[in-house]
């Protein structure tokens, strides 16, 4: 946390234990708090992870969003599960999008050429990851969060309670957004952009 004078040491493994969560308005008193974060810490961790595809930049969203969350409802939320992820997806696109203005500009400053010395595949991968990444961060936000949650490994029921839309619209709702997403990759590989 902020301000701590702890020292963390060496990171630790996860350990995830899931606990049922109460459900109806959560009353945050004593340890449903904890039992909320230690239900949901990894799936949180997994949503922002599939955006920003790094693990301690992940953590920091988590966190992040579990403050918000404490911050915003003390008492607890009704659909707190899907509300965690869906804050999620939003802060990691934000970190995202970010962290590519903030490459704009870095690239402008150092005009040295780099080279890749990865193999060809390796490279491909990685363009195709990158070219995908960008993409996302130009779609609409709800379409980015309706793939983030929904690649996350989120079921659509689950994608339903986070988005508050009816399990019915997800599948309708998830096709558009793939077909945006394919669009801005295809509107790239045209015309890539500086």
């Amino acid at each position: 946390m902020y301000g701590s004078t702890r020292s963390l040491g060496a990171p630790q493994p996860l350990r995830v234990v899931r606990r049922p969560v109460p459900s109806g308005p959560l009353a945050l008193e004593g340890g449903d708090f904890e039992a909320l974060f230690e239900a949901e810490y990894s799936s949180v961790v997994a949503v922002a992870a599939r955006v920003l595809r790094e693990r301690s930049a992940a953590e920091d969203v988590a966190q992040e969003v579990f403050l918000d969350f404490h911050l915003r409802y003390p008492n607890g939320h009704q659909t707190a599960a899907g509300w965690l992820r869906l804050a999620a997806a939003h802060l990691a696109l934000n970190r995202m999008r970010g962290d590519r203005r903030r490459s704009r500009r870095e690239l402008k400053v150092d005009d040295e050429h780099q080279t890749d010395d990865t193999p060809e595949t390796a490279a491909l991968a990685s363009e195709t990851r990158h070219e995908v990444q960008g993409a996302l961060g130009r779609l609409k936000r709800r379409h980015a969060a309706l793939l983030i949650l929904r690649y996350s490994g989120l079921s659509y029921s689950e994608v339903a309670t986070a988005l508050a839309i009816p399990v019915s619209q997800v599948g309708v709702r998830l096709r558009r957004a793939e077909a945006a997403l394919r669009k801005e990759v295809e509107r790239d590989r045209i015309a890539p952009s500086l």
